[in-house]
């Protein structure tokens, strides 16, 4: 497991906020016209309800666009040097999704690419943009997590096509001191490539998914993760005032959550509207919390997530003040 460091003086900055969810709501009444299953099994055991799905028409470049721009009118005028795109889930094999992304952005001519790392994703990239920045290469990264995961479960599938949803969320990160609010902290990451056929899909329609497994694992390594990346902040885990977790089952964030410590007023979620949307849920959630007022300013808040791979990761900063924490949300169609 790898902690990043923070550089003495300098880090990455959270500055703009954006988020994205497409239009069209599946709830849980709609998928047991199709599967023999109930709305109080999903609820039990996952706490989902709902998830936005993007139709045929709305690709995981177009999420990314749509929560890119929004971080961006966020955080003007800072000028974007670099754009990392965080997805399980690109438009093509080749090319990568981000450089295409960063062209309808504006943003031609910067260094622009794709990462995978499963659920985690986002906390790859967040760990890769503060490098940048550390490392004086760029003053400035757009983060992006966008994923389409719906499409992955065989549909006749009653364990997994309940879970997954589709999203996209993003930060902008400038250049900054470590001590100001908003400053990423060390970043804790690791994988585990004997558990890699734990969650899989080689392609549309034919993910398979070991639930027990999947859910031991993600507690235990998102709760020593967690661990770690408070005590590389300097802080105790009574420090923290929000939980963000991927959003990948309630019973997982509680069980992680409990490992931590943390009481459940300090823990967020919005697994209940969105299900788990990949690399999109961490960004969504925070972005979803600023907005309805559950993260303010100040809150010290430590984010967590574990994917395929495995992979997982955790980290912490200050939440800062932003200008505009609303995500998208355009209703049923």
């Amino acid at each position: 497991m790898t902690t990043a460091p923070v550089a003495a003086g300098r880090a990455a900055v959270v500055c703009g906020i954006g988020a994205e969810l497409p239009p069209h709501i599946v709830t849980n009444a709609d998928l047991t016209a199709g599967l023999d299953t109930t709305d109080e099994w999903i609820r039990s055991r996952t706490g989902i309800a709902q998830r936005h799905i993007a139709g045929a028409d709305l690709s995981t470049g177009d999420l990314a666009v749509r929560a890119g721009a929004q971080a961006l009118a966020d955080g003007q005028p800072v000028t974007v040097e670099a754009l990392v795109v965080a997805t399980t889930t690109p438009d093509r094999c080749c090319p990568a999704t981000a450089p295409a992304v960063a062209t309808r952005l504006g943003l031609t001519g910067i260094p622009a690419y794709d990462l995978a790392a499963g659920c985690t994703g986002f906390l790859y990239a967040l760990a890769t943009g503060a490098g940048l920045v550390a490392t004086g290469t760029v003053r400035t990264v757009l983060v992006i997590g966008a994923d389409r995961l719906a499409a992955l479960p065989n549909p006749e599938d009653r364990t997994t096509v309940p879970l997954f949803g589709d999203g996209a969320g993003a930060l902008l990160l400038r250049q900054g001191s470590a001590d100001e609010a908003g400053a990423l902290g060390p970043v804790v990451l690791g994988s585990d490539g004997t558990g890699a056929d734990l969650i899989r899909a080689s392609r549309p329609g034919a993910l398979h998914m070991d639930g027990s497994e999947v859910f031991r694992h993600a507690v235990d390594r998102m709760a020593t993760a967690s661990r770690q990346a408070a005590t590389a902040a300097g802080w105790e885990l009574d420090d923290i005032d929000r939980l963000i977790p991927h959003q990948a089952n309630s019973r997982i964030t509680a069980f992680v959550a409990r490992r931590l410590g943390v009481p459940e007023d300090r823990q967020l979620s919005d697994i209940t509207e969105t299900g788990n949307t990949g690399a999109a849920s961490i960004p969504l959630l925070l972005a979803r919390s600023a907005a309805d007022g559950r993260l303010k300013p100040g809150h010290r808040t430590l984010l967590t997530a574990f994917g395929a791979g495995l992979t997982w990761g955790a980290t912490t900063l200050t939440w800062p003040s932003l200008r505009n924490s609303h995500p998208t949300e355009r209703g049923r169609t």
